[in-house]
């Protein structure tokens, strides 16, 4: 029935239903097939207003319906008709159920046109109407870009059908187009309905805006894959076999080529890493693997190694790791700690030499054979030159001479457009003799490669080798304005490169690929300083934005630059800490909001040890939140910094030049007494700025609750949260209905609303690691409200999202909820199991793990009350107050304190 409607025997042979009753009877039965449909629905449908004689009718067109159709099963029921036929034996019904299991490509191809299209009958328009929303479903849920935009432009108002569109066009890499269409679609809705956006378009929106992981996933693919299908199938089964592969070879060969197409063809998870633009191999793989570094709430800290176990121990992934010749030891030492930490984690990687890893299995990409050299040269020059067409020994020739190496072959291929074949030819044989007087001792592709770069250097004007030399100062890769501000160049240069492939585009962002920018760094000038302080100006552009509504927006576009940021934050340490203070100043808030903590640690202290034990003249507030940031990773007696940090910030007279200062003073220093002079001092250098002045309420509010006094609490966090919400800062305003949710739970009232709100910002954010911790809070809520199941649901969910994260703090939050859920049901042996788990996954560190371990003995203290044990519970809920005091926690006291004086027994 999605088409005309059809009816096909068991070989697939159509069977004409010519009659139109007998056509709408049949569509009718089988809309509901299975089930009876009743006599009076189906004269209705048939007729509208049933005639005289219709029930004498009907009988007859079934009878005829049976005649037209042999072996069409039509039952009579005294209540009506019923079709005998199962749900796969009717398109609509199967088209739903494939719809339902996640296959709606499947779905979609089920449909031959309109709905229903030759029948004509009065319960035919509903009908349809219900078909189309399958249809608009499956289209939605196939998610291909063109269906997509063609329903789009029937239904310019579904919002459900933009969202969708959106996505896919940001899964192909088109980001801008993305954008245009969620902002063509914010522009209808105001003029036609008068109306934003819903919820679910504006989570696109800031999907697509937030989207800064340019190492997850397989790399989509903007040319085809061509030859090579040998290798494919060879390192394919070889990692069904070993789980580290390593594909080696010189540069150009396609090695990476080879590792996305074989990650492309893989059933499971895939996390690509390119390592080609970082000397931090646990970083990038961290980064790579999908996993935050810390969240917007937790306290806790691990080294990136010990985090990147954690996150892989128990996931089935394949890691694609690209480019590991220039950090080969590190990658080797690693790699090789991940698998055998990890046993679900199997490597493809790839580089100039072996990892040297025990149980690493080599497979060398070496030239392209004839055929697919010239396979490769003819598509790629198709694609500069529509209708290429030259003589096929003439490139095969060229190919040779190119040794079959991959690169090469496109690079020369990218030059038909302003070249005969022949001239390419008689070129590629003046710089084989010119490379021929070199050494003798290199790998001969080596050289070949080399002589193709050095004569694409050759082709360039003078203005396109400027900026190609000057271009090797981006870490990674650059956008459009930095690209044209630091070197000096102007965009049509730039394109013209990306026309001839010394650089290539991926979305808005450029980067030179890295044989090419090698060979152009030894003709460089000495641009370093002017990134540094470039990318300065852009992180001071962006910290107050980080504060205010357009806070996704400028995180991403940070997270897109970080790799220069950190370049230009290096080089400053060394060259000139003034700067180097500056732009770590200038960076603070990002690296809060992202969940950098560790980096910014790391980072800092550089530059502390840079600086020395004194602020150079002019950098005391820069050189004070340095030594804030770094506090958490420094080791030994930090009572000398703490003390040197909060003299210089006494020593101001006015609010810090970054508000964000006064929050990571407090962090470092705890609460002082009300009144003190301390006290004082730092209420004076709150700005008079509404993020400053909510953070205020925020903190107020934190510490009336922690000391007893929640309708304190309540009255200053809900100001907070107006506060941050009006300013737009995501972060701040999660914290303060996190709070306000734990209030309510405290306080025994509804806490799901708060809790909601918090998780809604920080979804918006995409804190994976917070919002973990937000789930393990809404499980108590419901648990509380005495929804059990969905508390059991939330902590496996929390547990889940903590576990690829490799947050042991939230997992052993998690167990500990598991815990109060089995002591609840009666299952007191899981109840001290929970716990134990909970015990050992509580971090130490500089995080202090008294808190956690509060609530574990208070716990305990519960369950052997519920066991009858008396005597233990007494000890355990000691243990319990005797933390709660040491942490000067009054609220946990109080709690602890009273389990204490309730009655004896279970």
């Amino acid at each position: 029935m999605l088409g005309p409607v059809e009816v096909r025997d068991g070989a697939g042979v159509v069977i004409a239903v010519p009659a139109p009753r007998q056509r709408a009877l049949l569509a009718m039965l089988a809309l509901d097939a299975g089930g009876i449909v009743g006599h009076a629905r189906l004269l209705e449908g048939l007729y509208g207003e049933p005639p005289a004689g219709a029930a004498n009718a009907l009988q007859s067109q079934v009878s005829r319906l049976r005649r037209t159709v042999p072996g069409l099963v039509v039952e009579h029921h005294p209540a009506g008709y019923r079709l005998v036929a199962g749900p796969s034996e009717v398109d609509a019904t199967y088209c739903a159920e494939l719809l339902a299991a996640g296959r709606g490509l499947e779905a979609l191809r089920l449909w031959r046109g309109p709905a229903l299209a030759d029948v004509d009958a009065p319960f035919a328009d509903d009908a349809r109407q219900r078909l189309e929303e399958l249809r608009i479903s499956c289209v939605i849920a196939a998610g291909t870009a063109g269906d997509l935009r063609d329903l789009l432009a029937r239904h310019p108002l579904r919002e459900d059908v933009r969202a969708a569109l959106m996505r896919a066009l940001h899964r192909e890499g088109r980001q801008t187009e993305a954008l245009e269409v969620f902002a063509r679609g914010r522009e209808l809705l105001a003029d036609e309905l008068g109306v934003d956006p819903s919820p679910a378009l504006a989570a696109a929106h800031v999907e697509i805006l937030r989207a800064q992981a340019p190492h997850r996933g397989v790399p989509a693919q903007l040319t085809s894959f061509v030859g090579r299908d040998e290798d494919l199938r060879r390192v394919a089964k070889w990692l069904q076999e070993n789980r580290l592969v390593t594909l080696i070879g010189p540069g150009g060969t396609g090695k990476t080529r080879l590792a996305v197409e074989v990650a492309s063809r893989e059933q499971g998870e895939v996390a690509f890493v390119d390592l080609s633009a970082t000397t931090d191999v646990a970083r990038a793989l961290l980064d790579g693997a999908g996993v935050r570094e810390a969240g917007l709430l937790s306290a806790g800290a691990l080294s990136v190694e010990d985090r990147l176990h954690a996150a892989l121990a128990t996931r089935d992934v394949l890691l694609v790791v690209d480019n590991c010749e220039h950090v080969v030891d590190d990658a080797a030492r690693v790699l090789g700690a991940v698998l055998a930490a990890c046993p679900g984690v199997r490597v493809l990687a790839t580089s100039r030499e072996p990892l040297g890893i025990t149980g690493e299995t080599l497979s060398p990409v070496s030239a392209l054979d004839d055929g697919a050299a010239v396979r490769l040269f003819e598509d790629r020059a198709q694609a500069v030159k529509p209708g290429f067409r030259a003589d096929r020994e003439v490139i095969a020739d060229v190919c040779r001479r190119l040794d079959g190496i991959a690169l090469a072959i496109e690079l020369a291929a990218a030059r038909v457009r302003s070249l005969p074949i022949a001239e390419i030819a008689a070129r590629l044989d003046d710089r084989f003799r010119l490379l021929s007087r070199g050494s003798r001792t290199a790998a001969p592709r080596h050289r070949t490669l080399h002589a193709v770069v050095e004569w694409s250097w050759d082709l360039l004007t003078e203005a396109e080798r400027d900026l190609a030399a000057r271009f090797t100062v981006f870490h990674g890769s650059a956008g459009l304005d930095a690209a044209v501000a630091i070197t000096g160049s102007d965009v049509d240069t730039l394109s013209s490169l990306v026309d001839k492939s010394l650089i290539e585009v991926t979305g808005e962002r450029y980067r030179m690929l890295d044989t090419i920018r090698a060979f152009c760094a030894t003709r460089a000038p000495d641009l370093a300083e002017r990134h540094a302080r470039w990318f300065l100006a852009r992180a001071q552009e962006a910290e107050p934005h980080l504060r205010a509504h357009d806070q996704v927006e400028w995180l991403t576009r940070l997270g897109a630059d970080h790799d220069n940021l950190t370049a230009a934050l290096r080089w400053a340490t060394v060259h000139d800490v003034g700067l180097a203070l500056e732009l770590v100043a200038a960076l603070a808030t990002y690296y809060w909001c992202r969940g950098l903590r560790t980096e910014a640690a790391q980072r800092a202290e550089a530059v502390i040890r840079a600086c020395g034990e004194t602020a150079p003249p002019g950098r005391a507030q820069e050189y004070a939140l340095c030594l804030l940031l770094a506090w958490p990773i420094a080791t030994g007696d930090q009572s000398g910094r703490i003390g040197q940090a909060d003299a210089l910030l006494c020593a101001l007279d006015g609010p810090p030049r970054y508000p964000i200062m006064t929050m990571m003073w407090g962090m470092a220093l705890g609460a002082p007494e009300n009144d003190s002079q301390t006290w004082h001092h730092r209420n004076r250098l709150i700005g008079t700025d509404s993020w400053s002045r909510a953070l205020a309420l925020v903190g107020d509010g934190l510490m009336a609750r922690m000391q007893g006094d929640p309708i304190a609490g309540r009255e200053l966090l809900r100001r907070g949260a107006e506060g941050f919400e009006r300013v737009g800062d995501r972060w701040g305003a999660a914290l303060a209905h996190h709070q306000l949710g734990e209030i309510a739970l405290e306080a025994g009232e509804p806490a799901l609303d708060a809790i909601g709100r918090a998780y809604t910002l920080l979804t918006e954010l995409g804190a994976t690691e917070d919002i973990a911790e937000l789930l393990v809070v809404r499980a108590r809520a419901r648990l509380v409200s005495g929804d059990a199941e969905g508390a059991a649901a939330d902590y496996d969910e929390a547990f889940e999202q903590a576990r690829r994260v490799g947050s042991p703090l939230v997992q052993a939050n998690c167990h500990l909820g598991r815990a109060e859920l089995a002591r609840r049901n009666g299952d007191l042996d899981t109840a001290r199991a929970e716990c134990d788990r909970a015990w050992e996954l509580t971090p130490g560190g500089w995080y202090s793990p008294d808190e956690m371990r509060c609530h574990i003995a208070f716990e305990r203290g519960r369950i052997a009350r519920a066991a009858g044990d008396d005597a233990g519970a007494r000890e355990h809920l000691l243990e319990a107050l005797r933390r709660a005091v040491g942490q000067r926690n009054l609220l946990t006291e109080a709690a602890v304190r009273a389990e204490l004086a309730a009655p004896a027994g279970p």
